[in-house]
């Protein structure tokens, strides 16, 4: 379909999606413009859920002929793998709010996709929002929520330690802070990232403190690997340093181990504070750097869910109003009061004062969101991730390999696997 189209059906439906999926054009045509009954699966915390309690049931009170059926996303080894298959089943529901951007090339692939607006999307997360659209320039995930990563630090493990004011801007201030800890046994370990081999785990190790370092690249952009460059180095030494050193452990840990006094420190995002309410006393930080940037200019992990519109539907119309509806400015604000996520707007804390007023933990947060940097939306996406955390784990992790020639080595893979359609 011609983007003139496009347009014009949205024009007249005044919906968000803008053509495609399965089927021929009319049949996408009708598609978009079709209302009644939808599904859709939210995730299955309790915070989430109870904000999608809400928004279905405003909703339906609204629109009796085209009332909301929903559910949490159904167990399985992984989101990821039930959505995987509910596509090629046929029965994925119209949305699903906990679609990962790393998935989002292989639903596509797949035929499970609807392309949605750009402009809605746009003027919804601004500029953050363009590292969500695919190689063909359109957008198959609405920018949805955030949780960007940054330091927890027990105070009183720091206090311990004699550190009354943590200082851990640079690799050098951190790597001295660490030894303190473990020194004065405030902690078995300074900080405790998952040492477990799984694509995703890279994310909270690496790619924040690449994301600052790099003043936030991407692991790949224009079609190669960035993360053997002299930053994605320094990184990866650092964290071998950490693991060298005694200050991490390369051994799996069964629990939550910042919680438990294991380990000093944590490298999570704002859905932790509730968890920590009541059992830490902490602190946060951004993540070092090797110059020690000032907070302002730090970029990290987003650790984004997404919405996006499955081509099993057939009321498409009605499931891009939702979509809106979901994401407006009331139902975002309701999302945010009720589980401390950022949603991926512009100007957050400014979108809702009273909340970060009466909630001053969750501010720096609201700041560190419009400094974000996604996993890159490329071909061969979760292959790439785990080409990429085979190399660290083997290098960084267990030191079997010089940290540098292992970057180099998967950089040369993944440059192929984004080559692959």
């Amino acid at each position: 379909m011609k983007v003139q189209a496009g347009l014009l059906a949205l024009v007249l439906t005044g919906s968000l999606v803008a053509c495609g999926g399965s089927g021929g054009s009319g049949d996408a045509d009708a598609a978009a413009k079709a209302r009644g009954p939808i599904s859709i699966w939210y995730s299955n915390n309790a915070e989430e859920v109870a904000w999608g309690k809400q928004m279905v049931a405003a909703w339906n009170a609204e629109h009796a002929d085209q009332k909301i059926t929903a559910q949490e996303i159904p167990t399985g080894k992984s989101s990821e793998e039930v959505i995987g298959a509910a596509i090629t089943a046929g029965n994925a529901p119209c949305l699903i709010f906990n679609t990962s951007p790393a998935s989002v090339s292989q639903f596509q692939k797949q035929g499970g996709l609807v392309p949605l607006d750009a402009s809605y999307i746009e003027d919804r997360s601004g500029d953050v929002a363009k590292q969500y659209k695919s190689p063909d320039g359109k957008y198959y995930q609405l920018p949805w929520k955030s949780n960007p990563v940054m330091i927890f630090y027990s105070k009183k493990a720091f206090a311990k330690a004699g550190i009354a004011t943590p200082q851990l801007t640079t690799y050098d201030d951190f790597l001295t802070a660490s030894k303190k800890v473990v020194a004065a046994k405030a902690a078995k370990f300074a900080i405790y990232p998952a040492p477990s081999n799984e694509f995703y785990q890279s994310w909270f190790d690496f790619y924040p403190l690449y994301a600052a370092e790099s003043g936030g690249k991407q692991l790949v952009a224009d079609g190669k690997a960035t993360f053997n460059s002299d930053e994605g180095k320094w990184v990866a030494q650092f964290w071998r340093t950490m693991y060298a050193d005694k200050l991490a452990s390369p051994e799996k840990y069964t629990g939550d181990a910042f919680v438990d006094g294991t380990a000093a420190m944590a490298v999570v995002g704002p859905w932790a504070i509730a968890t920590y309410k009541g059992k830490v006393d902490w602190g946060v930080v951004p993540v070092p750097t090797s110059s020690g940037k000032p907070a302002s200019e730090i970029h990290t992990f987003s650790d984004a869910k997404n919405v996006a519109m499955y081509s099993a539907c057939k009321n498409r119309g009605t499931a891009a109003d939702v979509l809106k509806f979901a994401t407006s400015k009331d139902q975002d604000g309701k999302f945010l009061q009720l589980t401390g996520q950022m949603p991926l707007r512009k100007d957050v804390a400014g979108t809702y004062p009273d909340y970060f007023a009466k909630n001053p933990d969750y501010k720096v947060f609201a700041d560190q969101a419009s400094r974000t940097v996604e996993v890159p939306n490329v071909p061969n996406s979760i292959t790439i991730w785990q080409t990429f955390r085979d190399a660290y784990s083997k290098s960084v992790i267990f030191g079997q390999q010089d940290p540098g020639a292992a970057l180099d080595g998967a950089a040369q893979k993944i440059d192929e696997l984004v080559k692959q359609s």
